[in-house]
């Protein structure tokens, strides 16, 4: 009895759902920073805007400060009612956060989300929180057993990603940027646009090669001016990324991190509030001033400095010291208008990079979890952190390849009757 002609129908519907299954099992990453007491850090979210928003509702949507939306990306704050302008849909912002350890992991889970008609779990995190947490992580915070039911008004903790690693990357000051990784990135592309190199990012995020997926979420590390306020100070550990400033103090105290700069400059902010003295004890001096005297043994430099913000009360502390040279006039951040269109080149997102493969891959978020200690093979031990994928990152990436493997074995088969 002759062998049955295959059904190339069926075997068709057949290989599609395989090649289907192994796009869906294709997961996007984020790196995990495991932590053990309860100390906080400053850290950045890279957010694009779903649709076109005023400063303070985008803030409102993070639960922060618009000042703070606004000085994290260089705006100038003096433009007249600037927290009500509206940001373009698509522009590339970085809003600051406060990481803290939680469930023995770095995350902020100060940020609430108000449900709305129509809102879903996955339009919440993948639209309004443009891929920066998962359905399922939202889900979990809140403790939802059917996510298909979701009640109007309803307060959700929305979890988001962040890392500190002590606030440095290499043995220098650092801050952390969370960033989603778009279709268009390459790795080069946006170690470029933000002054580091592939292998600090791949040191950082525990990578074995530069491939990425659309969606993963990458720690970024930026070059950073950091402060040294007591710890009884409320603005104990500011940090401020280059290029950048920052308003603390209650609005009072405006601190500015110079391009290639790694000190701290704070001045008097220019917003107009209520503010205690600025003035140095035992000088005349004012908070930001600087005086020099050059003479035959180098060049007397005293300076009125801050020192953090306590019970209401600005902290000044003045300082004398003799340099070699009289330090040059003080850089300061370029500062740039309220954006209201969108640019190919624009400075809050990394510049587009050709990719390789122009094919988009359905992802499903999940983790891969740095150690506090130990060494990625292949790299360095410098002073940057270091990291490993965790077991179920390589247990995915197992499973993702097992579709590939019966594609093959039906191939076989279909090929078998032919040559009899």
């Amino acid at each position: 009895m002759p062998n049955p002609k295959p059904n190339f129908l069926s075997f068709y519907k057949l290989l599609c759902f395989v090649l289907l299954t192994d796009v869906a099992l294709v997961a996007s990453k984020s790196t995990i920073e495991p932590c053990s007491n309860s100390d906080s850090c400053n850290a950045l979210l890279g957010y694009t805007l779903y649709t076109d928003l005023k400063v303070a509702e985008v803030a409102s949507l993070f639960q922060v400060d618009p000042i703070s939306v606004l000085t994290a990306n260089a705006i100038d704050i003096s433009y007249p009612d600037v927290e009500n302008h509206i940001l373009p849909s698509q522009l590339f912002v970085k809003i600051p956060i406060l990481c803290s350890c939680v469930d023995g992991i770095r995350k902020s889970v100060s940020t609430h989300y108000r449900t709305r008609p129509q809102d879903t779990l996955s339009s919440i995190a993948d639209s309004i929180y443009a891929g920066l947490v998962s359905a399922d992580q939202i889900r979990e915070a809140n403790s939802i057993d059917d996510p298909s039911v979701l009640d109007v008004g309803q307060n959700l903790v929305v979890p988001l990603p962040c890392t500190c690693f002590n606030g440095t990357d290499n043995g220098l000051p650092a801050i952390y940027l969370s960033y989603v990784v778009k279709p268009v990135d390459t790795l080069a592309g946006i170690a470029a646009s933000y002054s580091t190199t592939t292998t600090d990012l791949m040191n950082v995020n525990a990578m074995g090669g530069t491939s990425i997926t659309p969606g993963d979420i990458l720690a970024v590390p930026l070059s950073a001016c950091a402060s040294n306020f007591p710890k009884y100070a409320s603005d104990h550990g500011l940090i401020v990324p280059n290029g950048s400033y920052a308003i603390t103090a209650s609005h009072c105290v405006q601190c500015s991190c110079g391009p290639g700069s790694r000190n701290l400059y704070c001045m008097p902010a220019s917003l107009a509030v209520s503010c205690s003295s600025m003035q140095c004890k035992s000088s005349n001096l004012m908070l930001g001033n600087v005086t020099v005297q050059q003479s035959s043994a180098g060049c007397n430099v005293t300076s009125c400095a801050y020192s953090g913000y306590a019970n209401g009360t600005i902290i000044t502390s003045l300082s004398s010291s003799l340099q070699p040279r009289c330090p040059g006039p003080q850089q300061f951040p370029p500062l740039v208008a309220p954006p209201t269109y969108i640019t190919r080149d624009s400075v809050f997102a990394p510049a587009p990079a050709p990719q390789s493969d122009g094919a988009t891959t359905a992802t499903v978020p999940k983790t891969s979890t740095v150690p506090s200690t130990g060494s990625l093979p292949g790299f360095p031990p410098a002073g940057a952190p270091f990291g490993s994928l965790s077991n179920a990152s390589t247990l995915m990436n197992s499973v993702a390849a097992l579709p590939a493997a019966l594609v093959i074995y039906l191939l076989a088969k279909l090929i078998s009757p032919l040559s009899l």
